[in-house]
């Protein structure tokens, strides 16, 4: 049976909305590409370049780039992020629109991020807009 994933409206480029089903999350890394791009692929030790949004299960937007109006660029595959993103992101395309359902143990732990909202067992929903990789 597939994990149950929430939903996310918007176009790419745009912010997103999730709506979380009445489930779980899944303990393991979930990775769909809602809209597939066309350019490069990611490769481990680029520096990639994204807008995205991250919300926590069930819980509210901790941080998203889409409101600053500006997008990030980290190395990836290196573990300079959370690992969640370093195996959900190397391999996807340039332009794609990428939805991450990232368990605790492939993000924060259970220490989380209380200064950012992020709760100690806390899975991590982020949609990843690539925009770029150097």
């Amino acid at each position: 049976m597939a994990a149950a994933l929430p939903e996310v409206s918007g176009a790419p480029g745009t912010k997103p909305t999730l709506t979380f089903p009445d489930a779980s999350p899944s303990e393991e890394l979930e990775v769909v590409v809602l809209s597939r791009g066309d350019g490069a692929l990611v490769e481990a030790g680029q520096d990639i370049e994204v807008h995205y949004l991250g919300q926590s299960w069930q819980g509210g937007v901790f941080d998203n780039s889409f409101d600053r109006g500006s997008s990030i660029s980290f190395p990836i595959g290196v573990g300079a992020v959370i690992a969640g993103w370093d195996e959900g992101l190397v391999g996807q395309q340039v332009g794609s629109r990428v939805l991450l359902s990232i368990p605790s143990h492939l993000a924060y732990g259970d220490r989380g991020v209380p200064q950012a909202g992020i709760k100690g067992g806390d899975t991590l929903v982020f949609v990843v807009d690539i925009v770029g990789v150097s």
